[in-house]
């Protein structure tokens, strides 16, 4: 390819991860989340995003690792994904975000066929910068989970989803 591809960073425990910049809509602080009933763990439930409810979903369960509490540098990563039932809004937490990075094609290795508690699926790749290694996330695939795609219609299929006005 030859070009350069924007990427914006974000840290899970003690791993930096990324995620295309073409599929971040924005990047917020952490806002109360209203709890969903009978759903899947990872799935926290839904913020108010200017009047719409936005599905959060809270990666480290997704990657089974241990929850944390949150911190002022918890944020909420409002990402645009492409799924089976063609674009859909989805939050995700993050322990921090970091910057946005540029990795050239020739910098990027394959996801490997082992190791690492993630399924190589959810791997697009291996960036190197810096001497060290960034985990870049194919989040199409993590979030268009049947579970994820259901609490996302909820607000169209006519039920209502309560949200609670946030005064941040």
């Amino acid at each position: 390819m030859g070009h350069n591809n924007q990427y914006l960073t974000f840290r899970l425990e003690d791993e930096q991860y990324a995620v295309s910049v073409y599929s971040v809509r924005e990047v917020l602080e952490y806002a109360p989340i209203t709890r969903l009933p009978q759903t899947a763990a990872y799935l926290k439930g839904v913020i108010n995003l200017r009047g719409v409810g936005i599905p959060v979903i809270d990666l480290r369960t997704k990657f089974g690792m241990p929850e944390v509490p949150v911190t002022k540098d918890t944020s909420i990563i409002v990402l645009d994904i492409t799924g089976r039932e063609g674009l859909l809004i989805i939050g995700a937490l993050a322990d921090s975000v970091q910057e946005v990075i540029e990795l050239e094609a020739r910098d990027i290795e394959p996801a490997p066929r082992f190791g690492n508690n993630l399924a190589v699926e959810y791997i697009q790749g291996i960036g190197k910068k810096d001497g060290k290694f960034i985990i870049i996330l194919n989040m199409d695939k993590i979030l268009s989970t049947d579970d994820v795609i259901d609490i996302s219609h909820l607000d169209t299929q006519g039920t209502q989803i309560p949200i609670s006005e946030s005064t941040t």
